[in-house]
């Protein structure tokens, strides 16, 4: 058994695989351009996703399972993975703990003024008149009831809020009050004072988000978008907070990344922009290289048990 790694693994989480799967020959690169020379012998390849060309699934002619240590994987060749049959799985659920704290975090600074209360620290300006407000009570919306929904919806019940849930099948989520079919979303919008979407990047849900979901949100409703940029249309947005159509957007994920430095968002006074980092703390590699570990086992047994099978037809 030949496993390739194309991505930066730590070097504790290295021993530990080595010690618990001595039968188990491991090739650990820094990247996809040293690892290309070994994809030709490798049965499973460890990935972030976003390195993989159609050539490199070509030349991988025993890759029989691709492990992608993240939970974003739109940029993954599937048509020639479909093509060779190639197992994937990935690391979704890792991210639910800090891109929760992540929502609340944002929801907090804008109630409680943390920029303006900042920059009235650096200018030694004592202003007791700065308005405070609070998120308990509120009523939350959170497009996409999976592992990171759910915990974001958790932590809300927390600050005591009705959390709605928009899925495709509107099934009934532990920790929503109620679910949602996608295509009933402009109902319920109105009823929302914090929308948060964590729709991952397909066809179906290429801007998602359009000039009539803003249009029909509360004037006083913060958008919050960690899922992936392409779910929003950014002219739609923009247009929307100039109109005050909506009170606040959260952004941490744009269609073009990094940013462009003169991107209208930088400068918008009712935009807070954050690098794509909601999801990032010490403990992602060790929670992804669990997930790993785990189905490690089941394949080395013959066990047909992997978690977070990706379906290439639908993309996630």
């Amino acid at each position: 058994m030949f496993i390739v790694s194309s991505c930066k693994i730590n070097q504790d989480l290295k021993q530990d695989l080595l010690r618990q799967f001595p039968e188990v020959h491991f090739c650990f690169c820094d990247d996809i351009e040293e690892a290309e020379k070994h994809l030709p012998e490798a049965d499973i390849l460890l990935t972030y996703g976003e390195d993989l060309e159609d050539q490199h699934i070509e030349s991988a002619k025993r890759l029989q399972w691709i492990m992608v240590l993240s939970a974003g994987v739109d940029r993954m060749p599937f048509k020639k993975i479909k093509e060779k049959n190639i197992l994937v799985t990935n690391s979704r659920g890792i991210h639910k703990i800090p891109m929760a704290e992540y929502v609340i975090s944002m929801l907090l600074q804008i109630f409680r003024q943390s920029k303006l209360l900042m920059e009235n620290e650096k200018a030694h300006k004592w202003d007791k008149s700065v308005t405070m407000e609070e998120i308990t009570g509120k009523a939350m919306l959170v497009a996409g009831t999976g592992a990171i929904g759910g915990e974001v919806a958790r932590l809300a019940k927390a600050f005591r809020m009705k959390t709605i849930g928009i899925s495709r099948s509107g099934k009934p989520v532990d920790h929503f009050d109620q679910v949602f079919q996608s295509d009933q979303i402009l109902d319920v919008l109105p009823t929302a004072d914090f929308v948060i979407s964590i729709l991952p990047s397909t066809e179906e849900t290429r801007h998602f988000f359009g000039k009539a979901h803003f249009q029909a949100m509360n004037r006083k409703a913060i958008f919050v978008n960690i899922g992936r940029g392409s779910t929003v249309c950014e002219q739609d947005l923009i247009e929307a907070l100039q109109e005050k159509e909506i009170f606040h957007a959260v952004l941490d994920v744009f269609e073009q990344e990094p940013l462009p430095e003169h991107h209208p968002f930088w400068d918008m006074d009712n935009v807070t922009v954050t690098p794509h980092l909601s999801g990032v703390t010490p403990q992602y590699q060790p929670r992804a290289i669990e997930i790993f570990v785990q189905n490690l086992k089941s394949y080395l047994k013959g066990e047909n048990l992997f978690i977070n099978i990706v379906d290439p037809n639908r993309g996630y």
